[in-house]
């Protein structure tokens, strides 16, 4: 405990240093609450879950916070209807919105069940989509539903009618008649254009829009349910994918997922290298040179070939990856390097009075040797994760990542493939890399200052 306060007083005079170990504690803390927000199987089944999870997101839209800049009002996402068994509106619809819904008797055999959503629209674009999902409760005969749209100048357009047996979505785009009676026009331009605006350039009428679903029911215990999403260009803090996820899962789980991967391929290989090292050192002769020639070998190697086709023949899970990662680390350049530093302390006195008493050779190696080059370890050690973190990433990139985490890399792979920055999509592409950025800026400022602290003759640079 001695010898870690005097490191983190040395490291208190760095405000590098400082700065890098707030980002690192921020991002141990944050992952820490994401593993227990959102537990691992979870996290795994919504990001797997697809289209059926995330029916009411958007596709590929800009996080909300882009409407914070001037000049910028793109609408967001508008979810009005009943969430389960509930008739109230929806939490995700605006505070001005409603859903009213009320049953009138047309004769013995037969009521309507009248669905009004009533909501302001006050954005400079148009919606991407609209979507209407009916559920119904019948035992012989289905309801039959009429879907009216009100324009707040007055307009009345007729979208469809539709027959509900069970789960029914209505996607406005895909109504062949309602596109005739909007000229052509897709569904979420015509019904929501000005009519006094430019056709060639059209812009939505503001104000309050109506939808009425008229439902015919033939039974008295029948019912009709009704859920409305107008969908936005801007959805949550981080947007959303092709596949309409929001993005934030990846980012939030991305975080631990980086942190494990680096910190375990870091020490894995730092550790070994070492180990590995010493007692080649300590033992010399046949056992040094065997340690020699092999890292010769591997230092040949190519590492991302041999790591692409374990990919594409074995496994890509994460973990066979970083075992991959550690066993071409280990006879690394660094058994190089710390061979020297070790040959030189194998001189030193004590080594010679450990062996007078009766030391064994790997006590010798563990207690004595290597501790005297952990103070080296320490900065390299830091250094390295990061390393590891882009490597995981640049595998996920190449489509070589674990097909089942999200992660940073899974989503600038995705990113790639959906040509995200071709389409304008740059926050898909921008937000990831920007975390992996601050998580390499972070270790690298305190791995920098962790070697003036441990090497004096860098202190006075």
């Amino acid at each position: 405990m001695t010898a870690l306060r005097r490191t983190l007083a040395a490291l208190s005079q760095y405000p590098s240093a400082v700065a890098g170990l707030a980002i690192i504690a921020a991002m141990v803390l944050f992952s820490i609450y994401v593993v227990i927000a959102i537990p691992y199987s979870e996290a795994i089944d919504l990001w797997r879950g697809g289209e059926g999870v995330w029916l009411e997101n958007p596709r590929t839209a800009k996080p909300k916070w882009v409407n914070l800049f001037p000049g910028v009002n793109l609408p967001e996402t508008m979810v009005l209807g009943p969430a389960g068994e509930s008739d109230d509106a929806s939490a995700d619809a605006p505070a001005d919105a409603s859903v009213q819904k009320e049953r009138q008797a047309v004769s013995e055999e037969m009521t309507d069940v009248i669905t009004t959503f009533t909501f302001d629209y006050s954005a400079d674009d148009f919606p991407q989509e609209i979507s209407l999902f009916l559920t119904s409760e019948h035992e012989r005969k289905r309801p039959l539903v009429s879907l009216t749209w009100l324009t707040p100048d007055g307009r009345e357009i007729r979208i469809a009618d539709v027959t509900v047996e069970g789960p029914v979505t209505v996607r406005f785009s895909q109504e062949e008649k309602l596109a005739r009676r909007l000229d052509g026009e897709r569904a979420e331009i015509g019904l929501f254009a000005d009519p006094a605006s430019d056709q060639d350039d059209p812009m939505p009428l503001k104000g309050t829009y109506r939808l009425v679903a008229a439902g015919l029911v033939f039974e008295d215990d029948a019912d009709v349910d009704a859920r409305l999403v107008v969908y936005g260009q801007v959805y949550g803090l981080a947007g959303t994918d092709h596949l309409r996820r929001d993005l934030m899962l990846a980012l939030m789980w991305g975080m631990p997922v980086a942190l494990a991967f680096g910190l375990l391929a870091a020490v894995g290989t730092s550790v070994s290298t070492f180990i590995v090292a010493a007692i080649g050192v300590w033992f010399g002769g046949i056992v040094d040179a065997a340690i020699q020639r092999i890292t010769e070998v591997n230092l040949i190697l190519p590492a991302l070939p041999i790591l692409i086709m374990v990919g594409l023949f074995y496994s890509r899970s994460i973990w066979v990856m970083l075992a991959v990662i550690i066993a071409l680390s280990v006879f690394s350049s660094g058994i190089k390097t710390s061979r020297a530093v070790f040959l030189q302390i194998k001189e030193s006195p004590y080594f010679e009075a450990a062996r007078a008493y009766g030391a064994g050779n790997f006590r010798i190696i563990f207690l004595y040797l290597i501790p005297r080059l952990i103070p080296t370890l320490v900065p390299g050690f830091v250094v390295a994760i990061p390393s590891f973190v882009f490597l995981e990433a640049t595998l996920a990139v190449l489509n070589l990542g674990d097909p089942l985490l999200p992660t940073w890399g899974k989503v600038l792979s995705d990113a790639r493939v959906n040509d995200a920055l071709y389409q304008g999509n740059y926050y898909w592409v921008l937000e990831p890399a920007a975390l992996l950025l601050v998580s390499g800026l972070g270790f690298s400022m305190v791995g920098f200052a962790l070697d003036r602290v441990f090497n004096p003759r860098l202190r006075d640079l």
